[in-house]
């Protein structure tokens, strides 16, 4: 069984930066493909960026692309999402998703639909 958990939000000014963990258990991130997404109050959870299970392929959805980062240390089986330039618009609670993968090593997973585990969230707030 594959456990996720976030962790890392908080309040943050428009501009500023940053960084949310996501460490799994259960397994190593060998075969685990992850992926961030986030839901603001009243709308539905959206897609943040993703990584595949090797590591070696990354997609960002288009409102962050240039902003944020998601990378993965295979030491700690942790992923993480660095947030760069941040916007009131990026305030929302982050989850973390996961995926026992034995598709291609360069797949990445953009659907909610297609993940099976997730965290709890993490709430993170952006003060204009």
């Amino acid at each position: 069984q594959v456990q996720v958990v976030e962790s890392g939000g908080g309040l943050v000014q428009a501009g500023g930066s940053l960084r949310l963990s996501c460490a799994a258990s259960g397994r190593t991130l060998n075969r685990l493909a992850m992926g961030w997404f986030r839901q603001a109050p009243g709308k539905e959870r959206d897609f943040v960026a993703a990584i595949s299970w090797s590591g070696g392929s990354t997609s960002c959805a288009d409102s962050v692309k240039g902003r944020f980062t998601i990378s993965e240390d295979n030491a700690k089986n942790t992923v993480y999402l660095q947030m760069n330039s941040m916007k009131p618009e990026d305030a929302a609670v982050y989850y973390c998703a996961a995926k026992i993968s034995y598709s291609s090593s360069s797949t990445v997973y953009t659907g909610e639909h297609e993940y099976d585990y997730w965290g709890q969230g993490t709430q993170v707030t952006v003060s204009s």
